[in-house]
Order: structure tokens, then sequence, then C-alpha cells
């Protein structure tokens, strides 16, 4: 598609990028159709062991020959309380009830690092194309070892600041989160008085950032169709980063009940909610976020380790009342297309609406 432009640091011949979604959407057959189909593909590092994340890698390599990504959660460093997770265990009991399970074990404070020294030290090993970070920026020394490795980096950012800190640090890029976008909100700290809602829209973010540092900006939230691509090109974006567009695919690793919820009139609208795994996440509005978040506390991942055998069981049910549907504002624009078909279609929105902007130019210059 001619004129069109191109993912930063030409690694993808369409500016679009699938999010990284932990939890196992985002597995090597999504990313390869992505990454076949002219997109850049990615594979998320998030809850898995560091083993695991090597044995997705090999087989992603295996699926395609392309350019791909993979993203790395940083250690948690807040301080928890652990009463605060104990009391909020004891809030669950009747959900633990409920669905059969029994919850995390007590030792579940402990966990906040997840595996992030391993799984760096696999990716300097044996280099891929792309890494990028949430929940912080890796210090500079990382970032240049992994740009002597061949590796290309980006930090996810949620305001002007942790930009600025990404550049200091040597990124190559930032991925630019909006308020819009489903899953966690990727800030650098989680603040305990802050439930999410203080964030900023997309296209107001990327501006703000452009005009602060002098990086790449990939932009992430909400984003379902071509247009919105061609806007955030418009406001300076280099590539756009969609998640909850590609939930539904065939080739995603998503659960059938979540896929079906992202156009379920049951479930119109999404919130932010700790209710899950304590950070602001952004969720489809079911029966647990109703009840548990209004008094989840602020403690990432250890919530999120004491809610996984909960989710699980209510998957397992068939219950989506009592699941994790992470999802964008823009969710019921959704499209269940196989994920080749769907860069291809994106592509040609984000093309028909470049060149109907150009005729509309002429048209107002003649």
């Amino acid at each position: 598609m001619q004129g069109m432009s191109t993912a930063p640091n030409g690694l993808s011949p369409y500016p679009i990028v699938q999010a990284p979604m932990a939890g196992g959407a985002s597995c090597p057959p999504l990313a390869a159709a992505v990454c076949d189909a002219g997109g850049l593909g990615f594979l998320a590092g998030g809850y898995k062991t560091a083993d695991g994340m090597y044995q997705e890698i090999k087989r992603l390599r295996a699926l395609t020959r392309r350019p791909f990504g993979v993203n790395l959660f940083m250690p948690q460093t807040g301080y928890v309380d652990p009463a605060a997770v104990e009391t909020y265990r004891g809030q669950l009991a009747g959900e633990a009830t409920w669905y059969g399970v029994s919850l995390a074990a007590d030792d579940i404070v402990g966990t906040c690092d997840d595996g992030y020294d391993a799984k760096l030290a696999i990716l300097l090993d044996d280099p891929v194309p792309v890494v990028s970070f949430t929940f912080g920026c890796p210090p500079a020394a990382v970032l240049t070892r992994l740009r002597e490795a061949g590796t290309y980096t980006v930090v996810t950012v949620t305001g002007v600041e942790e930009a600025r800190t990404a550049e200091a640090a040597g990124a190559d890029a930032v991925c630019v989160q909006g308020l819009e976008a489903g899953g966690h909100q990727g800030t650098h700290r989680d603040d305990p008085e802050n439930d999410g809602t203080a964030g900023v829209g997309l296209l107001v973010l990327v501006t703000a950032v452009r005009e602060a540092v002098a990086l790449p900006v990939i932009a992430a939230g909400g984003v379902m169709r071509g247009a919105q691509i061609a806007a955030l090109l418009a406001a300076g974006a280099a590539a756009a980063q969609l998640g909850t567009a590609f939930l539904p695919c065939p080739e995603s690793g998503a659960d059938p009940l979540h896929k079906r919820a992202l156009t379920n009139p049951l479930f119109p609208h999404t919130e932010l909610t700790r209710a899950f795994s304590g950070r602001p996440a952004r969720s489809l509005v079911n029966r647990f976020m109703r009840e548990h978040g209004p008094y989840a506390p602020a403690a990432y991942p250890q919530v999120h380790h004491l809610t996984s055998g909960l989710r699980k069981a209510a998957a397992a049910a068939g219950d989506p009342q009592g699941m994790a549907l992470w999802a964008g504002q823009g969710h019921r624009l959704a499209r269940a297309l196989p994920a080749g078909e769907l860069v291809e279609v994106l592509a040609a929105e984000l093309v028909e609406t470049q060149s109907a902007l150009k005729v509309m130019q002429m048209r107002r210059a003649s």
C-alpha cells in the first residue's frame, strides 16, 4: 500500500502493533499471523516462567520469519500492606466457596518480580527484534545492553514525566497508553490513592508526549478502526497498538467466553477496577467487579495471585461474571476476523481515510 507510514525502525510494513496481552491472549499463532500480514506481533512475557516465555519465542520463530516483540513486566517495588491483602482474602471467602476453590497461599505477598531477571537474561543471550516494558522503565544500562544486542526497546508510558524518564534512560520509543486502553494501566508507580481515572485520553496524551520528547510514539488505547490509526498518525504517532481489536481473532488465546463478552449486550461498558489484580485495569463490568471493586486494595500483583484460582474456576464453570474480562473502551467495535485479515482490513481503512483527507485538502486548496 503506497504512501503508508511504517512502524518504528521499519519493523513492519504497516503501522499496526498487536498489543502484548498477558494471560494467554497474545500467543504465538496470533503474533505470527499479525507479523505475516504486515503488522508487528507481540508475545506477553508477563505471568509466565522464564522457560515458558522462551518456549513461546521458539514456537513463534518457527511460525514466522518476520520481526516480533516480547513484553516484560518491571518488578514491583512499592509497599503492599499484608493486612490489606488478608482482609481482601476474607472478603473473597464467599467466592471461593461458590466456585469450590482455595484462595492463594499466604506467601503471595513476596511475589513481585515476575521472574524479571531470568527473562531479561534470556532476551540478552538470545535477542529478539523488539522488547517492550510495562509498569516501569528499566535502568539505562539495561536498555544499552539490549541495544548492543540489536534489540529495539519500547517503554510503556501513561504521562509526560514517564515519557521523559524513558527518553533519559535511552529507550528507542515509547508506547503511549491512553485512559481508554483495556487491561492494566501501565503507570510506572501505582498510587494507592488513585483509582486510575485520573489518566489522560489517548489523542491528548499523544500530542503532549510528542511535544515533550523526541522519541517515536506508539499510540495505544481504544483503537479499533483504521480511521483511528489515521488520526493518531496525523497527531504525530509512528504507529498504533491494538489489543482488544485482536482479542476475538480465532488465533487469539483468549477464553471463548471473553471473546463473546466483547459484543454481548450483558456487558455494555467498561470501567477501571482493582478487583482482579490490585492495580487499576479496564474490564467489562460484571458481577465480580461490582461486588468487590469498591474495597479491593492497592496490592499488585498479590491480588492477581489471590484471585487467580477464582478466575480460572469461573471460566471452567462457563461463568463470565467471575472472570477478568479485560477490554478497551472500543470493545463493541470488535470484529471476529482472522488476525491476518484484520490487519489487512485495518490497513485498507487507514489508506482509505488518508486518501479521503488528501482529497478534502485538495478541494479546499483549489
